[in-house]
């Protein structure tokens, strides 16, 4: 009997010892499979950085190629000194200011979070990388609309008070825990990836720049040829790969919604151009490189905000939609005359507001459900529209006049538009001493 009794308070020992450890491991150990895939969808986010300097570099003169991938480069440098030294704690510390802005000493150089492990079973050096690369490509965006006509050093000036005083406080706002656009209507205003924080917040901003700096000389009257539009084949179809990072990655998980979201991309990238493709053998009888990588961009810009609540029927319908008013968006541009070089607001800007506002026709019905059951009285489809057109309204505005405040200073101080010697000889020689194709002729 007392053997019996002496085994049993043994095994009920190393069960509480085993079920203790358990608990404890589980509080301070990370999640592997998931912090493996946020670290491959870290780097496929920085990927889309250099495939945005091909993209871009290929669709300029020549005499500006590098000058114009530098662009995309430089925000690699500028904003990844930025991001762990404030920018994170601008972003995701609490709310100061009213919840204008975060901030967190101990997130400063990340000086603080050597040892914590979030909710999600990741480091939070991870999450803080991750969400670094976003704050990279987004200013890089908006390059693509003043693209062979500004200054460099103003260029470095304007991308970092931009990031600061335009990007960190729209990503707190929505992406936040304590972001009033997060706590907007009962499961806050949907923006799974982006499509509100990256694109309309850049492409805005683009069509503002565009508007201050003016139209490059000689434009629309000289026909400025692209460079290389192998290279922007290429630097789209790096866009495309690395967006599976942006977007799959931002479930900050290895589940069913990372799977999801890796579909929809997928689906709306290749509706975009598909749609894009058969608008262009309607209008003009053939079907070009450029508008199969325009469409591409049309159908992932669209599906960033709405990855994580639509179904695939869903996604080809946010693909075709966006390429269709994008197309008209970049018709438009000729007719009204204002020179947005790459088109950076009419596929970022455009492509950003349609996804933004479309996908409440699209969400999943789960998630509606779940909305209703926290609201007395449901939850309409049209009540999320209005949640989603309050974020819209609030990043087109705030983005567009402190981005135009932004403008002016540097204009008026370090300077932004290049005067016409230097632009007529190029960007390659003026700004950088360089040319990117060697003996070619720069003109």
């Amino acid at each position: 009997m007392v053997k019996k009794i002496s085994t049993s308070l043994l095994l009920a020992m190393a069960a509480m010892m085993i079920h203790g450890t358990g608990w404890a491991a589980e509080a301070v150990t990370t999640d592997t499979g998931t912090t493996s895939w946020m670290l491959t969808s870290t780097a496929l986010v920085l990927l889309m950085v250099p495939g945005l300097a091909m993209f871009y570099g290929g669709l300029v003169r020549t005499k500006n190629v590098i000058g114009t991938m530098m662009h995309s480069f430089a925000a690699m440098v500028v904003i990844g000194v930025l991001w762990p030294a404030v920018g994170y704690a601008l972003s995701f510390g609490p709310g100061i200011l009213g919840g204008f802005v975060g901030w967190e000493p101990k997130y400063f150089m990340l000086q603080g979070i050597d040892e914590t492990i979030m909710s999600t079973h990741i480091p939070e050096y991870v999450f803080a990388m991750f969400q670094g690369k976003f704050a990279i490509i987004t200013p890089a965006l908006i390059a693509g609309a003043f693209a062979e006509r500004v200054n460099f050093k103003g260029y470095l000036v304007f991308i970092a008070l931009w990031s600061l005083a335009v990007y960190s406080p729209i990503c707190h706002w929505v992406w936040a825990a304590d972001g009033f656009l997060f706590n907007l209507g009962p499961k806050g205003a949907i923006d799974f990836a982006g499509g509100t924080v990256v694109h309309i917040s850049s492409g805005v901003t683009a069509l503002v720049a565009a508007l201050f700096l003016g139209a490059r000389r000689g434009y629309p009257k000289n026909v400025m040829h692209p460079s290389n539009l192998v290279m922007t084949l290429m630097g789209a179809g790096l866009l495309w790969v690395g967006w599976f990072g942006f977007n799959a990655g931002s479930a900050i998980a290895s589940n069913l919604d990372t799977a999801r979201a890796l579909t929809v991309t997928q689906m709306a990238a290749a509706a975009g151009a598909f749609t894009w493709m058969v608008i262009e053998f309607l209008h003009h009888g053939k079907g070009t490189s450029l508008g199969v990588a325009s469409g591409i961009l049309a159908g992932l810009v669209a599906i960033t905000p709405a990855a994580g609540v639509v179904q695939p029927a869903g996604a080809f319908a946010l693909g075709a939609i966006a390429s269709i008013i994008c197309y008209l968006a970049i018709m438009l541009k000729g007719k009204l005359g204002y020179d947005d070089s790459l088109d950076a607001f009419g596929v970022h800007g455009v492509g950003g507001i349609v996804g933004a506002l479309a996908l409440t026709f699209f969400i999943r019905p789960s998630w509606m459900a779940e909305a209703s059951a926290k609201v007395a009285g449901g939850w309409t489809v049209w009540q999320q529209l209005g949640v989603q057109a309050t974020a819209v309204g609030i990043t087109v505005a705030y983005a567009a006049v402190v981005s135009l405040l932004l403008l002016f200073i540097v204009e008026k101080t370090i300077g932004l538009r290049i005067g016409e010697n230097d632009e007529m000889s190029g960007l390659d020689h003026s700004m950088h001493g360089e040319q990117g194709y060697g003996l070619i002729n720069p003109n």
